[in-house]
Formats: C-alpha cells, structure tokens, sequence
C-alpha cells in the first residue's frame, strides 16, 4: 500500500504543478517520471514499455512535414486568399478563418494549425483597424472543435487511436458528424456574440482586397512536393488499417520522403519538431505506467464500475462529462493519458461494448478543452502569441466564451451518444 499512495501522490504534485504553470510542463513531467524510476515506483525496462511509440511517431511525423510545409508559406496563402473571397468583410473574414481553422486543425493537430493562422490573423485585423480578439476565441475554438473530427486532428485523439487499434476511418464515421453539428452550432453562436464588434471602414476593408496572396508563397519548388507527400499521407491514414500499418508508419513514412524529395538537411528538419511536447509525453506516459504498475488504475476502474453500476447509458455520460469538466480546468492530454488505462480496466472488468466509452472519452476531453484558456494545448500557444503583439487575453474574458460554449457543444454530444450507441 506504501507504494501505492507515494505513486498517486507523485502523480497528483505532478499534476499540481502543471496546472500552476511555475516551471515549464515538460519538466515537471520528466522529473516525476525519472523520480517513479529512481524510487522503484516502477522499473526502466516497465518504463520504456508504458510509453506509446505510436503516438510519439505520429506527432514527430506530422511536426515534420507540417514544419517543411510551412516554409512554402501555404498557410498564409489560404489566409488572405479566404479574407479576399470574404471581400474584406470582418464579418465574413471571422467566418472563413474559423472554418479554415476548423479543416486544418482535422487534418494537423491544432497547436500547428494556430500557430499557422494566428500570425496571419493580425496581420488582416491590423489592416482592418479592429480587435484581434474576437478572431482569435474563434480561432481556439475552432481548432478544439475541427481537431474532435479525426484521429490526427487533437492529442488525445491520437493517444486514443493508439492505445485501442481504432484507425483513422474509425474516427471519422463517429466523430466527424457530431464535429460538424457542433461548428455550424458554435460559428452561428459566436457570429451573433461578436457582430456589433465587426465592422471596419471601406479604405480599411479596400486595403484587404489589395493584398496579393500569390506574394505568400515564398517556395514554389517545396509547395508542390509538401501537397504530394500530404495528400499522400492523409491518403495513407484512411487506408492504414486495410494495409495493416500503425498511423505512426504512415506519418513517418510521409515524413522521410518529403526529406528526401525537399533534400532538407536532417539537422534543419528535426529542428521543426516540438521537442519540449514530445518529451513532455514521454514523461507523462511514464507517470501513469507508475500508476498501473501499482495497481491504482485497478483500484480507480472498480470504483468507477460501483459508481455507474455498470450501465453504459451512466457510464457513458459519467465519462463525457467528467472528462469535459476536467479538461476545461486541467491540460487534456496528461488527463487522458490517465483515463485511458482506466477505460481498459473497466473494459476487462466488465461485459460493457466499449466503443462508445472511447468517443464520450475523445468528445469530453477535445471539446472540454474549450471551457479556459487552459484546457488545450491550442489554447496556450494563442494566448503567447497574443502576449507577443501587446493583447492580453485574461482567463475570466475567454472564461465568458468559451465555457458556455463547451457546455453547449457537449450536450450535443451527449444526445449524438445517446442517439447512435445508448438508446
């Protein structure tokens, strides 16, 4: 029992410490990863089994040929090209960004998609003379929303996907219907919150339909090779199951071409990849092998099962909400790491179908991210950018927005759930 209480309260300072944000989140987690190795918690060779290389591969993979993409200067090209179809309309242009962001966040993961979009964002409302603000809430909101949809599209989606061999088909016959319910939803919502805050002058608005998008493209030659190698990959993640590969092989694979065909120095391209973010997984994934090793996932997983008696319908909505609240207020991706042992646990303890457990978990915990500025990863990175060009986003104004936002967007969930897998 001493083991088990000194892994869950290594877990729960670990836990802490992230949410008070004092010391960088990956270092809090490798050093209660390496602190569970050291006091025996849980051994090297237990260690390097409890982290999900999948995951890792998958995110390395995608941070990669996202990274070459980028240099193209793709992203900035659909940015202005959308504001000059919305004919330089705030209005108009908060839509089409939303959207955009929505789209790319489904198909790259959404802290790549805003640190895409943000950027290109200002440089629009500075020509328009308006508040970055509302565009930048639709644009967190957006990328929580559009990632819900795919496998690739959020982190614990990934981890999800991973941990219980559904694939990249999988998630878009379940997800992606209630994903696109809850952004029509959302969009109309927020076009309503922000319209008296939408307009700009006509010299302003003429300045936008002046810009050239055909200007953004800085690199035609690595334009053309990144959308083959992307189209490719996405290619690969709806067939990767029929061709028995992991998503990580398929995003690796994609990955080491478009080195080969960009002939990218390998020093330059690893350069592009989210170190601090992968290191931050292993840690964590890690820390909950601790927690599994010593028998407190068991013991949460048989507490869970009394709770609900064992009715999915109850289980079901215990895992969407509670899953929905705790990500709102903590980081998603260290909770889901924790819930989906959990989950697995519950599973073999019981004769529940199990499958509608794994999308109230993905719903909860990508939509929740929406209740704070803290609940995503997505939502951190605006928040820094925003620091950057002088907007200081507080967490009581996007508190205002976004949680009752997030409460809406799961109770659509919920009947979506209750509709397709509980009645």
């Amino acid at each position: 029992m001493f083991a088990f209480w000194l892994a869950v309260i290594i877990f729960l300072m670990v836990y802490a410490m992230i949410i008070a944000e004092k010391v960088h989140r990956t270092i809090i987690a490798l050093v209660g990863a390496t602190v569970v190795i050291a006091l025996g918690l849980i051994t090297q060779e237990e260690a390097v089994r409890a982290i999900d290389f999948n995951t890792i591969g998958l995110l390395v993979g995608m941070m990669i040929i996202v990274g070459i993409t980028r240099r193209s200067g793709l992203f900035g090209y659909l940015a202005v090209k959308s504001a000059r179809l919305a004919k330089g309309k705030p209005i108009n242009i908060l839509i089409a960004l939303g959207l955009i962001t929505a789209v790319l966040s489904a198909f790259l993961d959404n802290v790549t998609t805003v640190l895409l979009i943000v950027p290109v964002t200002y440089v629009l409302t500075d020509r328009l003379d308006i508040s970055p603000i509302p565009f930048l809430f639709t644009e967190i909101i957006c990328s929580n929303v559009g990632g819900t949809a795919t496998l690739i599209g959020d982190p614990p989606n990934i981890m999800i996907g991973s941990a219980t061999g559904l694939g990249f088909m999988d998630f878009i016959a379940n997800m992606a219907l209630p994903a696109l319910v809850i952004l029509i939803i959302t969009m109309a919502i927020l076009v309503l919150w922000y319209r008296k805050d939408l307009f700009a002058d006509d010299d302003k608005i003429k300045s936008i339909m002046e810009l050239d998008e055909m200007e953004y493209i800085k690199d035609w030659g690595i334009l053309k090779k990144s959308l083959i190698i992307l189209g490719l990959t996405i290619l690969g993640f709806f067939l990767h199951q029929a061709l028995h590969l992991e998503s990580a092989t398929v995003a690796l694979m994609g990955a080491a071409f478009l080195m080969l065909i960009t002939a990218e120095e390998p020093e330059d391209v690893l350069m592009l990849v989210e170190w601090p973010v992968i290191f931050f997984f292993l840690g964590l994934f890690v820390l909950v092998g601790s927690l599994e090793a010593n028998g407190v996932i068991e013991a949460l997983a048989a507490k869970s099962l009394e709770v609900s008696g064992g009715n999915l319908p109850l289980t079901g909505m215990l895992v969407l909400w509670m899953s929905a609240i705790a990500s709102a207020f903590i980081d998603n991706i260290p909770f889901v790491a924790t819930m989906i042992p959990l989950l697995q646990s519950v599973g073999q303890a019981s004769s529940m179908p199990m499958e509608s457990l794994w999308w109230a978990l993905a719903l909860g915990a990508c939509l929740g991210g929406n209740g704070t500025l803290i609940g995503a990863s997505a939502n951190i990175t605006v928040v820094g950018i925003a620091e950057r060009h002088g907007n200081i986003i507080k967490f009581v104004d996007f508190l205002k927005v976004g949680f009752p936002l997030m409460i809406i967007s799961v109770i659509i969930a919920n009947i979506y759930l209750y509709l397709f897998f509980w009645m």
